[in-house]
Formats: structure tokens, C-alpha cells, sequence
């Protein structure tokens, strides 16, 4: 999970990379088994002569339902990052068709983080990264210990703010 270090400019380094919380795979993962199940049930059904291109048919459809609703929430799951280093956030999404956006730390005005009752259960959060772009924020769903990421982002803006701080002399 970690993000490439050749991604990484002279003097960068990675203070915290993560992903979604695992959670975001329980609802995909039930439709699987649904799907799976209610295939292997109609498979079980009294032969006649309809039943082989029935068959074909289900298992078709239950595949492609699979890779609708498993396989690709799997891939975008396991290929989605979120990074903060010294120097920037950067999140970055896709296998094939890459997508990315980068906020450098000193842009960013503050890092919240909000956690829901299903939440603290998973020991998970929302994080807010605002900046002062027209962009507004970026919220980022379900993170894994949201607090103790929110606690080291916001170590890295005091350092941040403290070195350009004494950098200007004050």
C-alpha cells in the first residue's frame, strides 16, 4: 500500500499513506454472495429442456453482476491511496485510467475529521482536508484511524508553519 518512492521529490518523505477502511467492501461483498447464492440456487432446479440455456444465462448475467459489483469496487478499493508527505497531500485512484490530485502542505488551511456511530464501531472517520483553492475541501470517506492521522497531518502543518516561519526571519 505504500506509495511509490520514485514518485517522491529530493528531500520528500511519506509521513502517513493509507486507504479506505476495509468496510467499504462489506456491502460489495454481501452482493456477491447474494448474487453467487441465487445462481447456485437456480442451478439446483428440476431439469427439462429449457434448463442448459437457462443456466448459461444466469451464470452470464451473476458474472457480469460480479464484475459490476465486486470486481470493480475491489479494484478501485485496492488502487486508491491517500498520502501525505513532508511536502503535499496526494491521492491517487485507477489501474488502467489513472486519476490524481496533489495539494501542497502549505495550501492546506486545515485537516478536520468526522467520525459517525457505524464509524467508531470500524474505528474509521471522514477526513477534511480544506485548502484555499476554489475547490473548497476534500473530504476523504472512511479512513482508518482517522484521529491519529488527523494528529499527524496536523503535526506536519505546525512544522510546516513553524520552519517558514523561521525561514522569514520571525
Amino acid at each position: 500500500m505504500s506509495f511509490p518512492q520514485r514518485l517522491l521529490n529530493d528531500g520528500e518523505t511519506i509521513v502517513v499513506t493509507t486507504r479506505t477502511h476495509v468496510k467499504a467492501m462489506f456491502v460489495p461483498t454481501l452482493v456477491a454472495l447474494i448474487v453467487v447464492g441465487v445462481a447456485a440456487f437456480a442451478s439446483t432446479l428440476p431439469d427439462g429442456d429449457a434448463r442448459t440455456p437457462l443456466l448459461w444465462v444466469i451464470w452470464v448475467v451473476a458474472a457480469l453482476l460480479l464484475a459490476w459489483c465486486f470486481l470493480r469496487p475491489l479494484v478501485n478499493w485496492l488502487t486508491t491511496t491517500y498520502t501525505f508527505t513532508n511536502r503535499r497531500f496526494i491521492a491517487r485512484s485507477g489501474f488502467i485510467a489513472r486519476k490524481g490530485r496533489t495539494i501542497p502542505l502549505n495550501r492546506i488551511s486545515g485537516v478536520d475529521f468526522d467520525i459517525g456511530v457505524v464509524d467508531r464501531i470500524f474505528r474509521c472517520g471522514t477526513l477534511v482536508v480544506s485548502d484555499a483553492s476554489e475547490a473548497g475541501s476534500v473530504q476523504l470517506h472512511d479512513i482508518p484511524q482517522v484521529e491519529r492521522v488527523q494528529m499527524r497531518v496536523a503535526e506536519e502543518l505546525h512544522q510546516l508553519s513553524s520552519r517558514d516561519r523561521s525561514d522569514d526571519g520571525t
